[in-house]
């Protein structure tokens, strides 16, 4: 078979091809059907470069070798040398007329699990290592490299830094207490303390350490120092939680900010989600077209509404006013002080105002400790960018750059100061008022893909009882 470069299926179907008419090329991929009769066959093939395959059309007489064609099935892995022509059917401009084809690898038909179509969702969660071949988890995974290359051009973009923060960490960032733990002692002999307590001073890092909940805290220190950095990276919650909003490892974008503040930060959002949405839809039509025809008739209609309003800005005490004056009637009762629930995030910005909604001064007691404090004593500038569909899609505030009131709420809350004395420390050497937001990428998928469940936006997802790829 002669060598050719091979032509990726993104170039020959959406590219400029005049000058490779006629002429013989190589293909490789997988094939997604194949159907024909005794005298000619058609060969779906596909390379994962975009959700269309192209048609490969066989002359079988000119194929002598039968047992060659019988390897030719739904899975198998080939490479194509062929005559590149004008396409005479409908659906794309060129195909290939096969001149030489070597299998690179079979997939008997008896025991392949994609050999036929429909299979459900829950299905190819269970066959996590084949289901990017299905056109479903293709698209997706071609939206996140798009979503993520956005979100990296953005910022720097904007004159941002990307700063890595650890994974491994002695701190917990938001205080929720479910994190994973990372030891290297031998869990069938623990050492203890004389007190009875794990001794961790014989363990690798020589203290209590865990996968981290957040980049946050770290990127501070670099905001601090450099002005804007951004974070991107896995990050993971310890929750035994079995919902359609849940994974255990997921990843977060998390940017801060030094001299912004509150209304900077609101600012910094709605323009960044309008970016990363208008970018999907100029470069990634084929694959929201195919989402939207599959799952979700109105996905390109909602990211076309994001893009074209201004967000509506109020305090999460009007929020709650027109909470209590909607005549709703909710799972979970409103009054000032809840945290807002999934649906009443979702009344305010699907039925009330009809566009995205961006929260802003949160009672403090149901915030995090190192949110900078109002005037009025009772809440925090904090900000939460609330979606159709999703609910909170960005969670924010300023951050609190008094040192005695950082302190304070430390104190509040129960947390130990030798554990975050290195944060507290910017705040007593040049500190700056600063802010932040985290964004979760797999949430925006969600959003972006119209899929139903979180698991359906990640290529191996981890949750309770399954971390089996």
């Amino acid at each position: 078979m002669k060598q050719l470069k091979r032509e990726r299926v993104f170039d020959l179907l959406k590219g400029d091809t005049r000058h490779l008419l006629e002429n013989e090329i190589n293909v490789k991929g997988w094939v997604r059907t194949r159907r024909g009769n005794k005298n000619v066959a058609f060969i779906a093939l596909n390379d994962g470069s975009l959700i269309h395959s192209i048609q490969v059309v066989v002359d079988v007489k000119a194929f002598d070798n039968d047992e060659l064609l019988r390897k030719i099935t739904t899975g198998a892995c080939i490479s194509v040398n062929g005559k590149l022509v004008e396409s005479q059917g409908k659906g794309q401009n060129v195909e290939i007329q096969a001149l030489n084809i070597e299998v690179y690898g079979e997939a008997d038909p008896e025991k392949y699990p994609l050999q036929k179509k429909g299979h459900t969702l829950e299905f190819l969660r269970e066959i996590a290592h084949l289901r990017p071949r299905t056109n479903t988890f293709g698209a997706v995974l071609r939206l996140r490299h798009a979503l993520s290359f956005a979100i990296h051009k953005f910022f720097n973009d904007n004159g941002f830094y990307y700063l890595h923060t650890p994974i491994i960490t002695g701190s917990d960032a938001e205080g929720a207490g479910a994190m994973f733990r990372v030891t290297t002692l031998n869990l069938k002999d623990i050492p203890r303390t004389k007190e009875g307590e794990v001794d961790y001073s014989r363990d690798f890092f020589g203290k209590e350490t865990n996968l981290t909940v957040s980049g946050q805290l770290e990127g501070e220190l670099g905001a601090l120092a450099l002005s804007n950095i951004y974070t991107f990276g896995p990050t993971f919650r310890a929750e035994n939680s079995n919902t359609s909003r849940h994974l255990s490892e997921f990843w977060m974008i998390e940017p801060e900010m030094a001299f912004y503040d509150i209304t900077d930060n609101m600012d910094l959002a709605e323009a960044f989600l309008k970016y990363l949405i208008s970018y999907l839809l100029e470069n990634c039509e084929d694959d929201l077209l195919f989402l939207q025809k599959l799952y979700d008739e109105g996905l390109i209609d909602r990211l076309r509404h994001i893009c074209d309003n201004t967000f509506e800005r109020l305090t999460y005490t009007e929020a709650i006013e027109i909470l209590e004056a909607s005549g709703q009637k909710f799972e979970f009762p409103v009054s000032w002080g809840v945290d807002l629930q999934s649906e009443h995030e979702r009344y305010l910005v699907e039925k009330h105002f009809r566009k995205p909604v961006i929260l802003t001064d949160y009672p403090r007691d149901i915030k995090a400790f190192y949110m900078k404090l109002n005037d009025d004593g009772k809440t925090v500038r904090a900000m939460d960018v609330l979606f159709p569909k999703i609910g909170e899609i960005i969670g924010g505030s300023q951050r609190e750059e008094d040192y005695e009131k950082l302190f304070g709420r430390i104190k509040e809350m129960g947390i130990h100061e030798e554990d975050v004395w290195w944060y507290l420390e910017t705040r007593r050497f040049g500190t700056a008022p600063h802010s932040g937001f985290g964004l979760g990428f797999e949430r925006l998928m969600l959003f972006v893909t119209g899929m139903g469940n979180i698991r359906d936006v990640i290529p191996f997802p981890r949750t309770p009882q399954n971390a089996e790829f």
